[in-house]
């Protein structure tokens, strides 16, 4: 194992271990529900489920139950599978439907936005087929929180007080739900969600008391494809202030909503020194951290290790040139796999050895300004449009990213949560979309719509083209790792566009640096915004690097001389990584999670 550059600080917290078992999430109402539900004799599929439940609450503005996930899913001495918690595009959304309506490309705010809620129908199957929970305990702690409040994050108030106007101006049932008296909360505000808190309720209490737990469940799903089909589509028919376009009717029905079912996937996967690295299909962007591994390792056999450490300048460097490669492949060619010709050739062409080393053999001395797709097996290109940030209009508050910082700029995060229990199941997964910010709430439901669709593009020549049905090329991207044929691992971070970017970083000092789990963590993170952006404005900032200002002047100055356009931010600013893991030769469990933002946590005994 190849020694990198000692990290600046060892750790921030300690690694949990254990032997019965452990959860780490973003936030820690979420781990504490997981792990009560693991001390009362729960599976790590019922702990999941009620901890994403309860993300929903109190992780508002980073995702909701009208938006998607993506889970991979180990259960104990079985292969891994890939949960596809992602809706699809409505069968009204077409091209020609939203080039009429005066449209070049797909909001990024506005019911127009919205993919068909994915995140509860697919939580709610994995709980009826691998759980063993009743729904009502299962839904108890996220009912609580939402009836009886919850004291509001900071992060959470940061988000509503950038989006007011545009709630006060334009989405009154959003200032009717997150600005209760016409104010802002303050932090540690208890907030409630008295409309979400009804439905759970009746969720919880569907079907026949008599039937079984797995009927009960179905009964539920059937009643929220019933309740909230219907409030969707009567909600949408009024037009509603979009971030581009103005006032526009929205155009799902509560038949997307009945057509909708989540999917059961076998994992893309790659072998990378030792260890099998499992992420989502080429629907999502999980395949580009694959191909990330693959060109660097191309790269290392001509140029050694060192071009693998992410606290050097070399290393750096060559990390983020092997990410714009990816990344651009990423636009190019990821889509749904329904409209790919032959997705499994596809995926095996870009993660072919020969193909890594036609890319690493384009990685020069210093940063490269362009987007460069490759054509893997020979394929003819389709070359998505490149647009400089600042050459857009600014789009609505509340557009693009789930999230906005202090300084108004838009930042991609959303929600992970992992789970190991004393059977050996691993749980990986990434909720994300409906935040607060993304569509006015529906008042009878106190949620409101995702805006995954933007990840489509408006040209139908794009794999990834607008479409009735489609899933949008998603960029939530658990990860799970397999040594010697058995799970070891599961991990995942909140980032948008930087998900796999972070998690790349992680990858390689755990299994190349020997870093422990919190080491890796903790260790200084950076990430390239050079590539087309997931959300609106969809634009491309060449040859950009943002670091974290723990990286150190000499590093810094370095890149620079690279012709890298490097951004210093905080110390502790990027990234929200966490992880459970077994260590089968030594008996025991492991957790660790995010000091960053003060707000995930690790639990686990």
């Amino acid at each position: 194992m190849t020694s990198f550059t000692a990290p600046a600080a060892d750790r921030t917290r300690p690694e949990l271990r254990g032997t019965f078992g452990m959860a780490a999430s973003t936030h820690w109402l979420a781990t504490a529900t997981a792990q009560s539900v693991l001390e009362r004799g729960g599976t790590a599929v019922d702990a999941a489920v009620a901890a994403a439940f309860v993300l929903h609450v109190v992780e508002p503005h980073l995702n909701g139950p009208g938006g998607d996930l993506t889970a991979i899913v180990a259960p104990a001495g079985e292969h891994p599978f890939v949960l596809a918690g992602q809706g699809a595009a409505p069968a009204a959304a077409t091209i020609e439907h939203y080039r009429g309506l005066g449209l070049d490309e797909i909001p990024g705010a506005g019911p127009l936005a919205a993919a068909v809620p994915g995140s509860v129908v697919a939580w709610l199957h994995l709980l009826a087929t691998r759980g063993t929970w009743q729904l009502t305990d299962v839904l108890a702690p996220a009912l609580g929180y939402a009836r009886d409040g919850h004291p509001v994050h900071a992060n959470v108030v940061r988000t509503i007080a950038a989006v007011a106007p545009l709630f006060e101006q334009h989405w009154p049932t959003s200032a009717a739900q997150w600005m209760p008296g016409g104010r802002v909360p303050e932090p540690g505000d208890l907030i409630t969600n008295e409309p979400w808190a009804a439905l759970l309720e009746r969720l919880a209490s569907a079907g026949d008391a008599s039937g079984t737990r797995e009927s009960r469940v179905h009964a539920a799903i059937s009643l929220w494809t019933e309740v909230v089909g219907a409030a969707v589509e009567q909600f949408v028919q009024t037009p509603v202030k979009h971030s581009i376009g103005g006032a526009l009717p929205g155009i799902m029905t509560a038949a997307d909503l009945a057509a909708y079912s989540p999917a059961e996937e076998a994992p893309a996967s790659l072998a990378f020194r030792g260890v099998e690295v499992l992420k989502a299909g080429l629907w999502t962007q999980g395949p580009a951290l694959l191909q990330s591994l693959a060109i660097l390792e191309a790269a290392a056999a001509v140029h050694g290790d060192g071009v693998l450490d992410p606290s050097t300048a070399l290393g750096v460097h060559t990390i983020t040139e092997a990410l714009k490669l990816a990344l651009a492949d990423r636009d190019a060619w990821f889509a749904d796999p329904a409209v790919i010709d032959d997705p499994h050739a596809l995926l095996a062409d870009l993660l072919a050895p020969a193909y890594a080393a036609e890319r690493a053999a384009l990685i020069g001395e210093t940063a490269s300004r362009e987007v460069r797709p490759g054509r893997p097996g020979g394929r003819e290109l389709w070359m998505p449009p490149v647009r400089e940030a600042g050459t857009t209009a600014a789009p609505l508050p509340g557009s693009g990213e789930p999230t906005l910082d202090s300084a108004g700029r838009q930042r991609g995060d959303t929600c992970h949560l992992d789970v190991v229990d004393r059977h050996g199941t691993l749980i990986s997964a990434t909720p994300s979309g409906g935040w607060l910010q993304s569509s006015p709430t529906i008042p009878a439901l106190g949620f409101c719509l995702g805006t995954r669709l933007q990840m489509l593009w408006l040209d139908p020549e794009s794999p990834s083209a607008l479409a009735p049905g489609i899933r949008p090329r998603s960029t939530l991207s658990p990860t799970m790792l397999v040594r010697e044929g058995r799970v070891v691992e599961a991990l995942g971070t909140p980032g948008g566009d930087q998900q796999d970017q972070w998690q790349l970083l992680y990858l390689l000092r755990r299994i190349v640096g020997g870093y422990e789990p919190q080491q890796a963590i903790d260790a200084p993170m950076f990430h390239t915004d050079a590539m087309v952006a997931s959300f609106e404005p969809r634009t491309v900032q060449p040859a950009s690097l943002t670091v974290e200002s723990r990286l150190g002047d000499e590093v810094i100055d370095e890149l620079r001389a690279r012709g890298h356009v490097v951004t210093v931010m905080g110390p502790w600013s990027l990234g929200r990584l966490s992880c459970v893991g077994i260590e089968p030769d030594r008996g025991w469990m492991f957790a660790a999670a995010n000091s960053r933002g003060n707000q995930g946590y690790a639990a686990g005994r």
